[in-house]
């Protein structure tokens, strides 16, 4: 999170913190907007704050919390309980290491029109061009 609000603190928009109470870490970060840091007890409501407000997501490697995150969102749009939004796998490299989408429709636990629901990145120009590709034909953008 701090990526993305250090970029938008660089130029000069707003953003916003979603905070996770935790006994040892996760002190906001600086590039927050000043009133914009919301502090969560419960990764379950803070997931959920994500979700509502989201046009888009980008993905970079992380842990169990990332991982969470993701799978919750795939979730979601999925069972089109979340309009379908550009979710972006920063790092192809790792993505496909750590997770093979294309067994799990082999097996049938998800279905091959599933594997659309995220695309693959390795750099911000293309993930750029995804998120505006996507955007535009959901919200019929010119």
């Amino acid at each position: 999170m701090e990526a993305a609000n250090r970029g938008a603190s660089e130029a000069n928009c707003k953003s916003i913190g979603l905070n996770i109470s935790l006994p040892n870490e996760q002190v906001p970060n600086s590039f927050i907007t000043l009133g914009l840091c919301f502090k969560f007890n419960y990764f379950a409501l803070r997931k959920i704050h994500f979700v509502m407000r989201s046009v888009a997501a980008v993905f970079f490697p992380g842990g169990f919390g990332t991982l969470d995150e993701l799978f919750e969102l795939l979730t979601l749009c999925q069972t089109g309980v979340k309009t379908k939004i550009p979710i972006i796998l920063f790092g192809r490299e790792y993505w496909k290491k750590i997770i093979n989408f294309e067994y799990l429709a082999d097996l049938g636990l998800i279905e091959d029109e599933h594997l659309n629901l995220f695309q693959y990145a390795d750099s911000a120009s293309e993930a750029w061009r995804i998120i505006k590709k996507v955007s535009q034909e959901n919200y019929k953008l010119t």
